[in-house]
């Protein structure tokens, strides 16, 4: 054999196995699919720009879906799963999902479109993942490389939501001790909270914090007056519906840290929001990213990806759905 051909033949041995031994050692890594489905994160980043351009509000929806499913049974795409008939509800039935999340269809389209190229390659799991980073570079230019190789899991239960989701009314320590059960740091907690710099809210989420609404409510001494009022009036007593309204109302479809101006001003929307700036736990923490936007943009990619990483299914457990509404 001729010793320059052996040399090659090594080196491409030597590939194969490093490849074989990362897709084994059951661990996330960035470019998972080169080999298997070069074009998959092209194929997900062309879907999420096509619907994100059609409708700027699918980018907050996108990020949501994959912070939904990381907090419930790790990022294993259970979010997805749709409820079947005689079992029990799934995790996107829960009151805290629907109707509210959106970008269901964006998934669907991308999965489509990969199994049609490299069919049973790419997890839901992924696809989220992939989504969510997509969507954060279309609506704010925060790029992140995102690590993959999850499998999706085989079970969804809206039982196991409001477990793990915190709600709109939490304190700072309630919510460092939520984020903390899942591994992620207070800064990582106040950084990530910055995803509500881009898509609405339904009035339900806060009407709590505004008079009128009950006998009980008075008027949250934290929200700013003349931003009180003006929720009043996008958010009328007499409703028939529950309507919605922009979580950021100086730039909301620009992922960007406005939303830490508008806690320095008392224009939160959420308790949980301005909790964050008047709580002395995270209130300098707010500041620093009212201060430095680019660092901000930074940590949030990075959060984004440690997020990505909580409770994944990789080597043999789970599996890789054809349809990411059912298992296998």
């Amino acid at each position: 054999m001729n010793s320059k051909f052996a040399a090659v033949v090594l080196v491409l041995m030597s590939l194969i196995c490093n490849i074989a031994m990362a897709k084994s050692s059951g661990k996330l890594r960035v470019g998972y699919y080169g080999y298997t489905c070069p074009n998959a994160e092209i194929i997900v980043r062309q879907a999420v720009n096509k619907a994100v351009s059609a409708n700027p509000g699918i980018a907050a929806g996108l990020i949501r879906l994959h912070f939904h499913d990381c907090f419930v049974r790790g990022c294993d795409g259970s979010l997805l799963l749709d409820t079947v008939s005689g079992k029990p509800a799934a995790e996107k039935d829960n009151f805290a999902n629907f109707p509210s999340l959106r970008g269901f269809e964006v998934i669907d389209e991308a999965k489509a479109q990969l199994e049609a190229a490299c069919p049973g390659t790419v997890s839901c799991a992924d696809i989220l993942a992939f989504a969510a980073r997509d969507s954060a570079l279309k609506a704010g230019w925060i790029g992140y490389d995102v690590p993959s190789g999850r499998r999706d899991g085989r079970v969804s239960l809206s039982s196991e939501v409001l477990a793990n989701l915190p709600p709109p009314f939490f304190s700072a320590s309630q919510l460092r001790d939520n984020f903390k059960r899942k591994g992620l740091s207070l800064d990582e907690m106040v950084t990530l909270s910055g995803a509500h710099s881009i898509g609405v809210s339904h009035c339900s989420s806060f009407a709590n914090r505004l008079s009128g609404f009950n006998a009980t409510f008075n008027q949250d001494p934290s929200l700013d007056p003349s931003f009180a009022e003006i929720l009043k009036t996008k958010c009328p007593v007499s409703r028939t519906n529950d309507p919605v309204v922009n979580q950021d109302f100086q730039t909301p479809n620009r992922l960007d840290n406005k939303y830490y101006e508008n806690l320095k001003k008392h224009k939160g929307l959420f308790t949980s929001d301005q909790t964050l700036f008047d709580s002395p736990l995270t209130s300098k923490l707010v500041v620093n990213n009212v201060k430095y936007g680019a660092i901000w943009a930074k940590k949030f990619g990075a959060a984004m990806v440690h997020m990505g990483s909580i409770d994944v299914l990789t080597g043999k457990k789970g599996e890789i759905r054809r349809n990411c509404r059912l298992i296998n």
